[in-house]
C-alpha cells in the first residue's frame, strides 16, 4: 500500500443491485460509505457505470490538452482561486499543470472551454468530457445521497442536498527527475463540499491516516477516490472527516488526473441539520456562506494557518484547544 501497509483502507464496491433505495443492500451500503467518510474522510468506490472506455478517452485527450500552445492555456482564467489553468511554479508545485473546466456537466460550458484551446472547437473533446463530467456527477449524487440516509435524514432529502455545479480540474504532474521523490500537489483538505478523483494508474495521491502517517492509494481502472471536503464536515457537525491528502512523485512516469469539485451555487449557506445537533453533539460550526468562506481560504491571512485548520479558525464555534 505504500508508506503504511497494514492500514487497510476501504474500497466499496457499487453494485447496481444494491443501489436501489429501501433495499437491505442499500442500506449496508450507506452504513460502510458513512463509516469510511467518518474514519478516513474518503474511499475508493469501485463504479463500473462509467465505463473504462470514456475514461481512456478522457485522459487521451487530457494529453492532447497539456500540449495547446501556452498563449491559448493562459486564456482559461477566472478570478476564482484554482478555477482557471495554473501552470509550474513554486507556490503549487514546479511538476504541476492543471486546468479549470467550470459547471462540466453543461454541455455549452465544455464546448466554451474547448473553443479556448482549439480553434474548431473538438468536438469530441466535447462529447466525451461532458459524458464523463455528467456520469461523475450522477456519482457524487448518489454519494451525498447515501450519507443523507446513513444519518436518517432521508426523508427530507431534498432540503438538506446542497445545489452545486462540478468544476473538472484536469491535472498533470511531471514525473521527478530520475531517483527523486517530489511535492507534486501540498497536503491540504477541500475547501470545495466534496471531490471525486481519477487517475491514468500512475500512483502519486497519498492521504493522511493519522498524524503525520500517509498512504498512498492506487486506484484500479474502475474506481474512483470520493474525499470529504471542509464544508461537508461542517455540515455533518464534525462527524465526517476532512481529509489531508497530497500528490507525491516519484519514478518516470507523468501522472494524470482529474478531479470533480462540488461547488455549490452562489449564495449556498453551509449549516447543519437540526437533526445533527443534540446535547452530545452540540453545534460545532457557525452556518456560513460556502463563496465567503471557499475566498478566506485562499485569502492572505488563511494561507498561514494549516489547511486543516482553515474551517476551525473560520466558523469553529468554541475557542480552540491550548495544547
Amino acid at each position: 500500500m505504500g508508506v503504511n501497509a497494514e492500514i487497510e483502507f476501504p474500497v466499496i464496491q457499487f453494485r447496481s443491485s444494491d443501489l436501489e433505495r429501501g433495499t437491505d443492500g442499500w442500506r449496508c451500503l450507506c452504513k460502510r460509505v458513512r463509516e469510511a467518510c467518518e474514519t478516513f474522510g474518503c474511499f475508493e468506490v469501485v463504479y463500473e457505470k462509467i465505463s473504462t472506455k470514456v475514461r481512456e478517452e478522457t485522459f487521451g485527450l487530457m494529453k492532447e490538452l497539456v500540449e495547446v500552445p501556452l498563449e491559448r492555456k493562459q486564456k482559461n482564467a477566472s478570478p476564482m482561486p484554482y478555477h482557471g489553468w495554473v501552470g509550474p511554479c513554486n507556490q503549487v508545485s514546479l511538476l504541476y499543470e492543471g486546468f479549470g473546466l467550470g459547471d462540466a456537466s453543461n454541455y455549452d460550458s465544455v464546448k466554451s472551454f474547448a473553443q479556448l484551446m482549439w480553434p474548431d472547437g473538438h468536438p469530441r473533446f466535447c462529447n466525451t468530457v461532458h459524458t464523463m463530467a455528467t456520469q461523475i456527477e450522477e456519482l457524487n449524487k448518489l454519494i451525498w445521497l447515501m450519507l443523507i440516509d446513513s444519518y436518517g435524514l432521508g426523508e427530507k432529502w431534498e432540503s438538506v442536498m446542497i445545489n452545486y455545479k462540478t468544476l473538472v480540474r484536469f491535472m498533470k504532474y511531471m514525473a521527478p527527475p530520475p531517483g527523486e521523490y517530489e511535492r507534486g500537489l501540498f497536503a491540504h483538505t477541500d475547501k470545495p463540499v466534496s471531490t471525486i478523483i481519477c487517475d491514468d494508474h500512475v500512483s502519486g495521491l497519498e492521504i493522511e491516516v493519522n498524524d503525520g502517517q500517509w498512504i498512498k492509494l492506487s486506484l484500479s481502472p474502475s474506481s474512483f477516490c470520493f474525499v470529504v471536503g471542509d464544508p461537508l464536515k461542517a455540515w455533518s457537525n464534525g462527524r465526517l472527516k476532512a481529509v489531508n491528502h497530497r500528490v507525491m512523485m516519484s519514478g518516470n512516469k507523468d501522472r494524470f488526473s482529474l478531479a470533480a469539485f462540488a461547488i455549490p451555487v452562489e449564495g449556498t449557506i453551509i449549516k447543519a441539520p437540526e437533526e445533527l445537533i443534540d446535547e452530545k453533539h452540540p453545534q460545532l460550526y457557525k452556518d456560513f456562506d460556502f463563496m465567503d468562506f471557499f475566498l478566506f481560504a485562499f485569502s492572505d491571512p488563511a494561507k498561514h494557518i494549516d489547511s486543516g485548520e482553515q474551517l476551525q479558525a473560520y466558523a469553529s464555534l468554541s475557542p480552540p484547544i491550548s495544547h
